[in-house]
């Protein structure tokens, strides 16, 4: 089994400035109604959820393809540890690629927040 890692950095200002331009059509967009709800909504919460989008992105290796942001979603796991669920295109790419497991990490400190993805990639 090999890993491949995808790690991204996101201002919460960014997504303050996207809810504030945008509102209801970007949080639409984005987000699950579960990420949503499960994040209360809230800038920093929502740039950790849209970080861990981007690092998953590039922990599956994606070049041109084209997928919905809401094809990944950031979800709580029973013990609480936040989950990456793949749906549609970008559950194929995944598929495609091998990978088995995905695990993420994410964090928010003041103006910033990150995330961090791991992907278990078979034989």
């Amino acid at each position: 089994m090999s890993v491949r890692v995808g790690i991204d950095l996101v201002t919460v200002e960014q997504v303050q400035e996207a809810i504030a331009e945008h509102g209801e059509r970007y949080l639409s967009r984005v987000y699950t109604e579960r990420e949503r709800r499960e994040s209360r909504s809230e800038p920093r919460r929502l740039a950790a959820r849209f970080a861990a989008k981007e690092a998953t992105m590039k922990a599956l290796g994606r070049g041109n393809e084209g997928f919905g942001w809401r094809s990944i979603a950031v979800a709580a796991g029973d013990s609480g540890q936040p989950t990456i669920e793949l749906t549609g295109a970008v559950r194929d790419l995944a598929d495609r690629r091998g990978v088995s497991n995905l695990t993420v990490s994410l964090t928010h400190e003041a103006a910033y927040a990150a995330a961090v993805v791991v992907a278990e990639v078979a034989p």
